[in-house]
């Protein structure tokens, strides 16, 4: 199987920003639609619409569940975003291997949406432990690059 791009193109590491971004931002769409599908969404007061879900009877207890962790998703891929930034924008100025910054930014970006789907849908405590795994698999990708951009740098 062949990539429709060259794994050691220069930038195309960059595009993994607004990628990760998007995977930060989906699940937020997602509970958005659920609750204006289902009682109406206030863009007026939007950070009050989550509330609206607990303890309402147009909501189903699983859904309400399942809201909420769209919205946990959403507020963890905000904080692992500039990590991810920095990460990718410190290793092509330092000149990390293009190949590598690459690899990382299609692994990244796939744990990143994998973290959402297990996020999303798993919600019984032992389910919990996939998703955390998940996330610190993905965390240390940034973490191992903004180091290589240190040694490198020096």
């Amino acid at each position: 199987m062949s990539l429709p791009f060259d794994l050691s193109s220069p930038g195309f590491s960059l595009y993994s920003i607004p990628a990760a971004w998007f995977c930060a931002f989906y699940p937020n769409t997602l509970r958005f639609l659920i609750i204006d599908k289902t009682v109406g969404y206030d863009n007026t007061n939007p950070r009050d619409n989550l509330a609206k879900t607990r303890g309402n009877d147009k909501f189903k207890p699983s859904v309400v569940e399942k809201i909420h962790r769209m919205e946990g998703a959403h507020q963890n891929g905000n904080e692992a975003f500039p990590l991810w930034a920095a990460a990718i924008i410190t290793g092509n100025l330092v000149g990390l291997d293009h190949r590598t910054l690459n690899i990382c930014s299609i692994a990244y970006i796939g744990l990143r949406l994998l973290y959402n789907y297990v996020y999303i849908s798993h919600n019984s405590f032992l389910k919990g432990w996939p998703r955390s795994v998940v996330f610190f698999t993905g965390l240390s990708i940034p973490l191992w690059l903004l180091v290589q951009s240190a040694r490198k740098s020096m």
